[in-house]
């Protein structure tokens, strides 16, 4: 669940034309995101599972949900020590997760009038 006052925070900023902006990127980049991951660990490709992995983490840091960054966050420590047990599990339940920040922050662009 998004921390509000954190996003409020890390947006202060912005108008909200700019932050639906970063919404709707988000939103179009977390299929690429998420098929990546999943071919990286199907590979065993540790090296890129961490890049992408870190990167994810780095997009979801922005809109302080603390469920999805602390999965995301554990899914590139464990990348970074090419640890396979249970990782497949941490990536279901970073899906999960991220499916229900991805229905939060179409909420909030609706609550911010995006069309």
């Amino acid at each position: 669940m998004i921390d509000r006052q954190k996003l409020n925070q890390n947006f202060q900023y912005f108008d909200k034309e700019t932050i639906i902006e970063i919404i709707d990127i988000f939103f179009s980049e977390y299929p690429d995101r998420v098929e990546k991951i999943t071919r990286n660990i199907q590979e065993g490709d540790f090296t890129q599972l961490k890049f992408n992995a870190h990167s994810l983490k780095g997009v979801v840091a922005n809109f302080q949900d603390p469920l999805t960054i602390e999965l995301s966050r554990k899914l590139d420590e464990m990348a970074k020590n090419q640890q396979s047990a249970g990782l497949n599990q941490v990536f279901e339940d970073l899906k999960a997760a991220s499916e229900k920040l991805l229905q939060e922050l179409n909420a909030l662009k609706t609550e911010m009038g995006a069309k």
